[in-house]
């Protein structure tokens, strides 16, 4: 199969989901493989989530988090998570 040169991602952001997948259903993955970036997973297996926060916010800054996680292609309590322990590890130091 010859490969498709200058391929670009459309900017899925402003696509709603119906778009998105629509896109995903008509173009082949392997077309778009430059567009790639690698990434770092870290997986921590050896601290397991033993206690519950409830955390009472404003709508528009609870929409704001939703956006960036969407961005980030990870649930809203994943980020809140991230984001508090990252702002508490660098104020212990």
């Amino acid at each position: 199969m010859k490969k498709k040169k200058g391929l670009k991602f459309p900017n899925f952001n402003k696509m709603t989901y119906e778009e998105e997948a629509k896109w995903w259903d008509t173009h082949d993955l392997g077309d778009y493989w430059d567009e790639m970036e690698d990434v770092e997973i870290v997986f921590d297996l050896e601290k397991p989530k033993e206690e519950t926060l409830v955390l009472r916010l404003q709508k528009e800054t609870k929409a704001k988090l939703e956006t960036e996680a969407r961005k980030k292609g990870i649930n809203v309590s994943s980020l809140a998570r991230l984001w508090l322990t990252q702002r508490l590890h660098t104020a212990v130091k």
